[in-house]
């Protein structure tokens, strides 16, 4: 890819680069004139991959995490043996979506509030109680045994990939719905990090006035730096449904496995399909949380305060790798 005596790209230029050649995300079928001869060009991933990752400026000045995936094109030969068992396009995509930093968003909103939202899609949201807390992208997937011992077990996940919380008891232990009212919402944001290079700010950063990686320079249009990856909600209602029959009676929406303990996990779908939320739900039986929910309920059934603890978001690889190269919505707020 580089001459002798040329200059190291910058992020944003490969990355440019990138965005011109991933026509392939997100597509099961693909035509022939889909793929150009440079997207399906092992060579030409293995050079930005090195460059992005290893070789480039930024790479060696900020401070990123070292750790480095490689995708393999067979399951049974190891990348060890010969750097032509690599997949050196998905190992790009791998590492730029691993580099990236995320935030999630726990908040419990009034159904009229969503309602407000949809109806003007620039409407801020504003919640009753919220938590934000910075995530990390992993190809492995973290399984929480919902025991006394909370014990854990980690497999693989790619292709999807998977944001665990891992003090998830601890850090939503306040999250209650307490009313019919309430629901349970769920925001993914991207941040800062490899998928936002900046134009000339060879620190990568969003928090500098340089121009972010979303210019476009036909229009001059800036892509904000934060992206929502994910979104989704539940009502009171939907929870304790599922909750008290133990399956879902609302198609993919909501599913339910019980555990041997007290908690349940409880799966929730994102829109359209698009990812899953993995929340542990258990019913509150403090004294205060009854007479919370009593005083509020204005149902003839009787009220069950129900604590939910975001567990873990799954989304495919190349649905995130899509939104940070093309994605141009405007993030949700809470």
């Amino acid at each position: 890819m580089l001459g002798v005596g040329e200059e190291t790209p910058s992020r944003f230029d490969l990355l440019s680069m990138v965005k011109k050649h991933s026509n392939l995300l997100g597509k099961t079928v693909v035509e022939e004139e889909d793929a150009s001869d440079v997207e399906m060009d092992g060579q030409f991933w293995h050079d930005v991959f090195d460059l992005y990752f290893v070789r480039g400026k930024e790479s060696k000045r900020r401070q990123d995490d070292d750790l480095l995936f490689f995708v393999r094109k067979w399951l049974d030969k190891l990348v060890g043996e010969s750097f032509s068992e690599v997949d050196w396009r998905r190992s790009f995509y791998l590492n730029m979506i691993a580099h990236t930093s995320y935030s999630v968003t726990v908040a419990i909103c009034s159904q009229q509030v969503l309602r407000n939202r949809q109806v003007g899609q620039d409407t801020p949201l504003s919640s009753i109680y919220k938590i934000v807390k910075t995530v990390y992208a992993s190809p492995s997937r973290v399984n929480f045994h919902l025991d006394s011992k909370k014990e854990v077990e980690t497999t693989p996940a790619y292709p999807d990939i998977c944001f665990a919380i891992d003090d998830f008891d601890s850090t939503f232990d306040a999250v209650v719905l307490t009313d019919t009212d309430l629901c349970y919402c769920v925001l993914l944001n991207a941040l800062d990090g490899a998928g936002f290079p900046s134009e000339t700010d060879t620190n990568d950063s969003c928090s500098s006035n340089k121009l972010p990686l979303g210019v476009d320079t036909n229009s001059m249009r800036i892509k904000n730096c934060k992206l929502t990856l994910f979104s989704g909600f539940v009502s009171y209602q939907m929870v304790r449904d599922a909750y008290d029959d133990g399956h879902s009676r609302f198609g993919s929406l909501l599913s339910v496995g019980h555990s041997s303990g007290k908690t349940d996990r409880l799966y929730m779908k994102g829109p359209g399909g698009r990812g899953e939320v993995e929340v542990a739900v258990s019913g509150v039986t403090a004294k205060h949380a009854y007479a919370a929910a009593a005083a509020t309920s204005t149902s003839d059934e009787e009220m069950i305060p129900l604590k939910c603890c975001l567990m873990s978001i799954t989304l495919p690889w190349e649905h995130i790798a899509h939104d940070l190269l093309f994605k141009r919505s405007p993030p949700m707020n809470l």
